[in-house]
């Protein structure tokens, strides 16, 4: 019989393996003392433990379910280290860990946005210069109003990245631990 514990994870409960709990409780451990980002490291442990959450309910599907070792032991080795080390040689045994494709998003860019911040989120998304995509939407603003009201809508609909991985989605960057800390010191 394993003991289980109830665990709040980025906003999130969780029912977790005591064994479990006490790997994830030392990887957070080791990765609070490898961020040393100061008074961000505060918000960088947050937004860790939100991908965490985000991805033990991925894992775990629709099934109430325990969290269990295998669990922890692969968003271990997906999120990895802040200082870009393999956190499966300090945490894991050999096993194998698949690690999922990074999936790319539109927002609005707020960290390079001249106005709204759409002509940096699709520039970003399109992996196309920024300055292109101005001049695209200045000429089609200047020709007629078709690239205004384009312009607006994107405004409207794409929401604009505030969080890390946010940032790192509209990116197409995997969201790990070294690229939250990469977008944590821009948020907010």
């Amino acid at each position: 019989m394993k003991k289980v514990i109830n665990v709040g994870i980025g906003g999130r409960t969780f029912i977790i393996d005591e064994d479990a709990y006490q790997r994830l409780d030392a990887y957070l451990t080791r990765f609070q003392e490898k961020v040393k980002m100061g008074l961000q490291t505060k918000e960088v442990i947050e937004e860790v433990e939100i991908r965490i959450a985000e991805l033990f309910t991925e894992y775990m599907g629709t099934r109430q379910e325990v969290v269990n070792i295998a669990i922890v032991n692969r968003v271990i080795s997906q999120l990895g280290m802040p200082d870009g080390t393999d956190a499966d040689k300090e945490f894991m045994s050999n096993e194998k860990n698949n690690t999922m494709k990074a999936t790319k998003k539109f927002f609005r860019d707020p960290d390079s946005k001249v106005i709204g911040g759409v002509c940096s989120g699709l520039a970003a998304y399109t992996d196309i210069d920024v300055t292109l995509i101005r001049i695209i939407f200045l000429v089609a603003m200047i020709c007629g109003s078709l690239g205004f009201w384009i312009y607006v809508i994107f405004w409207i609909v794409a929401p604009m990245a505030k969080s890390a991985s946010e940032k790192c989605e509209m990116r197409g960057l995997p969201i790990d631990a070294e690229n939250l800390k990469r977008f944590s010191s821009t948020t907010k």
